[in-house]
């Protein structure tokens, strides 16, 4: 996507540069701190509210970022929309380390950190949790061996590339199906809850309203690193590829609001959306910000061919998707005695997760052929 060298060194850091170093330092340090002093004294979680903004952000929303990684491979290679394959590795790399730090993420949140390894030899078959961590692993390792290629071409190690190309067509679909089960299982995670969701968000759909958002949420996403990566690295956007992403986002962002609306009408709790309090007015802002005035912009051919319009559209559907994740977890542990708001240590991690993944991203484009131009020099 960007006519933009790897084998050049990269130049001295910029200040955006060394501020990302720093944000990923102090994040560093306030990691040390919890693990040092527990999670008791370095955080304002609690037994009502034991899932904070760790949870809401690295786990519930950083997954749902990740989807464009199984969306674009399965555009790609399943249903051969070759137009796209440009797009593929970048969504891939932002999929695994979107994944990597969802793992750092999870591993700073559990209270007995030493025991990460209790899941995989403590079989529990019938957890949610259990699936959901199986998954995520099995999946981290997929993309992982996806985005291997771009190491290979980097080092020329032409025999290993030719012998990790047979697996393609295999490891995307252990992609997609891992995706399915695992984004689909976040969701499944708030089913035990029924008499503290509210009607709103609480149904037996849940499940599968958390996997179609994710792929709208997944193609917005790929929009957006996509247009924000031609303006860092000063190239011309690809428009083809980036109005096909918005009228598929378009379509895919339709198809949630029919089901979610569906699945109200059904249950016959559409009075609750204006009735319910606090919880409408979230509601309504999540399903506004992030749904109805993405497709009134995406539904604009002008918009859908401008770099611009498709910035700010996709930016609707990032901020509702991640309000609706919020809004699920942090409702299903609302209650008289549950009061929280995250402490600066809980913040400081975040942004410092937050700026790992860009900065690993901006090392991995300028040492690595990610674009497709650099592909093809390698």
């Amino acid at each position: 996507m960007a006519a933009h060298s790897t084998s050049s060194a990269m130049p001295a850091p910029a200040a955006g540069f060394k501020a990302l170093i720093a944000l990923v330092a102090i994040g560093f340090l306030a990691a040390f701190y919890r693990f040092a002093v527990g999670l008791g004294a370095s955080t304002n979680l609690s037994d009502a509210v034991p899932w904070g903004l760790w949870i809401a952000v690295d786990v519930l929303s950083g997954v749902a970022l990740a989807a464009g990684g199984f969306s674009i491979t399965a555009a790609v290679y399943i249903f051969n929309m070759k137009k796209y394959k440009p797009i593929a590795r970048p969504a891939i790399l932002t999929a695994w380390i979107g994944y990597t730090v969802v793992v750092m993420g999870l591993a700073v949140d559990i209270g007995k950190p030493l025991s990460f390894w209790h899941p995989l030899v403590m079989w529990n078959t019938h957890s949610v949790m259990f699936e959901i961590v199986w998954c995520i692993i099995l999946y981290s390792t997929v993309l992982a061996l996806e985005f291997a290629p771009a190491f290979l071409e980097r080092f020329k190690l032409t025999g290993l590339l030719k012998v990790l190309k047979l697996f393609t067509f295999p490891l995307v679909i252990a992609g997609i199906v891992l995706s399915f089960l695992h984004q689909s299982s976040l969701g499944g995670l708030f089913l035990i809850m029924p008499h503290k969701l509210p009607a709103l968000w609480y149904t037996p759909n849940l499940p599968y309203l958390f996997f179609l958002s994710a792929i709208a949420l997944g193609l917005a996403m790929v929009s957006f690193e996509s247009i924000v990566s031609a303006r860092v690295f000063k190239h011309e956007p690809e428009m083809d590829i980036l109005e096909g992403l918005g009228r598929g986002t378009m379509i895919a962002l339709g198809v949630y609001l029919a089901a979610k609306f569906g699945d109200l009408a059904v249950r016959g709790n559409i009075p609750a959306i204006f009735s319910s309090g606090k919880a409408s007015l979230f509601f309504l802002l999540e399903v506004l910000v992030g749904a109805v005035v993405p497709i009134a912009l995406y539904v604009q051919k002008s918009v859908r061919r401008s770099a611009g319009g498709l910035l700010l559209a996709s930016s609707c559907v990032i901020a509702g998707t991640i309000l609706n994740r919020f809004n699920v977890n942090f409702f299903a542990q609302a209650g008289p005695n549950a009061h929280y708001f995250p402490s600066i240590i809980e913040m400081l991690i975040t942004v410092g997760l937050v700026s790992l993944m860009i900065l690993l991203y901006r090392l991995a484009v300028t040492y690595l052929p990610v674009f497709h131009d650099q592909q093809k020099m390698h």
